[in-house]
């Protein structure tokens, strides 16, 4: 203790003051550091202000006394001795006390005058110069201050005239100012705290606003905005802070409908495995099922197993962010021919009409792949046999229409929904999350995809996604 006391004491003076500063909380510090810098630039103010009277007090004092010397020293220099025949009587009338140096040091006084200058080096210099003056403050002999000022007489070449007269008159209105100007420095630096702690308080409420809400958060666990309202610079902070909030909510979001979406629709195909399972195992110890039941329930266990595959895929695919992709730029084109590739082989007894203009996206390609796939799933599973499946680019739209019953027009709001599934969808192999992928890929990209009835009765889709029709008029990727 003792050795990191003296440590400490042992560190320069304005480290030891940073370090004591970044004990304080902002706001103080803020406080304290308005008042400090208000204070000095007072203090300085002052003073400077305290200098320039009182050297404007002493230069008009020392050209007064110059003109009194200047005309004493006519008189004088006819009796040097009794410097012009003055005495104490006429120099206490003009309040003021003379004296003569010669260049060798000898000094002349008053005859009758009880206290005198006390003469220097400056008045001896004048005497030998014999040019210019000489202006001093000094003391007479019983210590009183005096402002001395010597001049050259003309007529005794050698010989300096020194004039003083007493600072009391003017040392007082110097100590008066010095206190008035105290008195104002003090109320100056006691408005200056106040104005800082104001200041500081309704500068750093943005702060204070943010940090409470981040505590908040910490607290609850409840990921909301912040509102703040500031300067500029703490409100982009605030934007900063609510985007990663908002980042966090939305990865949030999806895990817990990830995780209640896994429970409600996986709880269905795993109960319906775990019978014919059981059935199985039942049998490989009694031997109760026939061979054409055996093989049925191995079948119906292998489709189970494609459905509950394609359902955690489905599942995956929406609880995953695109956002954090790296989009590039796509012929649109390609997209939808390599999802015609793959689509193709699920439909090998149908047509597809095929239109494909020249079109360019930002995004991301397997996103998009898969989106466009879907569409093509869903026209190839409701088509009937022999059917025509129509798949036309035109400018920035996409068309997927089929021939089969179409979409109900009660159903038409909920078609995006997640695991909705018409009343005449029901029996059909599905998972209900093939369109609602297709509507978030295309929201992430910008865009916006609507269903409705084709010409030919059946169901039709329609994706508008933001791009160009050349490569070069696309404009630079940003973050999907």
């Amino acid at each position: 203790m003792a050795s990191d006391a003296t440590a400490r004491a042992r560190r320069p003076l304005g480290e030891r003051l940073r370090g004591w500063l970044g004990l304080l909380p902002l706001q103080r510090r803020v406080g304290y550091l308005t008042t400090a810098a208000v204070a000095v630039a007072v203090a300085l103010a002052s003073l400077a202000g305290w200098a320039t009277v009182r050297s404007s007090l002493y230069s008009s004092l020392d050209s007064e006394l110059v003109d009194v010397a200047t005309s004493l020293s006519v008189p004088a220099a006819q009796d040097i001795n009794n410097l012009g025949g003055l005495t104490e009587r006429s120099l206490r009338a003009g309040n003021i006390s003379v004296a003569a140096i010669r260049s060798d040091g000898t000094t002349y006084y008053v005859p009758d005058e009880r206290d005198h200058l006390v003469l220097g080096p400056d008045e001896l210099a004048t005497a030998r110069v014999h040019f210019g003056y000489s202006a001093r403050s000094g003391r007479m002999s019983d210590g009183e201050r005096y402002r001395i000022v010597s001049v050259p007489i003309t007529n005794l070449p050698g010989v300096a005239l020194v004039v003083g007269r007493p600072l009391a008159a003017t040392d007082a209105v110097l100590g008066s100012l010095l206190l008035v100007v105290g008195v104002i420095g003090l109320l100056g630096i006691a408005i200056a705290a106040a104005a800082g702690t104001a200041v500081a308080r309704s500068s750093l409420r943005p702060v204070r606003q943010l940090s409470d809400a981040v505590e908040q958060i910490a607290e609850t666990k409840e990921l909301r905005p912040v509102r703040v309202s500031g300067a500029a610079d703490v409100a982009v902070l605030a934007r900063s802070f609510n985007d990663m909030v908002g980042s966090l909510a939305a990865s949030r979001e999806r895990q817990r409908r990830l995780i209640a979406d896994a429970g409600h629709e996986l709880r269905t195909p795993l109960t319906s495995l775990r019978t014919n399972v059981d059935l199985l195992l039942m049998d490989a110890r009694t031997g109760m099922l026939r061979e054409g039941d055996r093989l049925a329930i191995l079948t119906d266990v292998q489709g189970q197993l494609t459905e509950f595959t394609k359902l955690v895929g489905d599942l995956v695919q929406l609880a995953r962010d695109d956002g954090e992709a790296t989009p590039e730029a796509i012929d649109f084109r390609h997209v939808v021919t390599s999802a015609l590739e793959r689509v193709r082989r699920r439909g090998p007894g149908l047509d597809f009409d095929v239109e494909l203009d020249p079109f360019y996206v930002v995004g991301v390609s397997d996103a998009l792949e898969r989106a466009v796939t879907n569409l093509l799933d869903n026209a190839v599973k409701w088509s009937p046999p022999g059917g025509t499946v129509r798949v036309q680019l035109e400018g920035n739209r996409l068309r997927v229409a089929d021939e089969g019953p179409g979409i109900a027009e009660a159903d038409l709001p909920r078609v995006f929904d997640r695991f909705f599934r018409a009343d005449t969808a029901r029996t059909t192999p599905g998972t209900g999350l093939g369109l609602s992928i297709v509507a978030q890929v295309v929201r992430q990209h910008g865009g916006v995809v609507r269903a409705g009835r084709s010409a030919q009765g059946g169901a039709e889709f329609t994706v508008v996604l933001p791009g160009a029709r050349s490569l070069e008029a696309l404009p630079q990727p940003a973050a999907v």
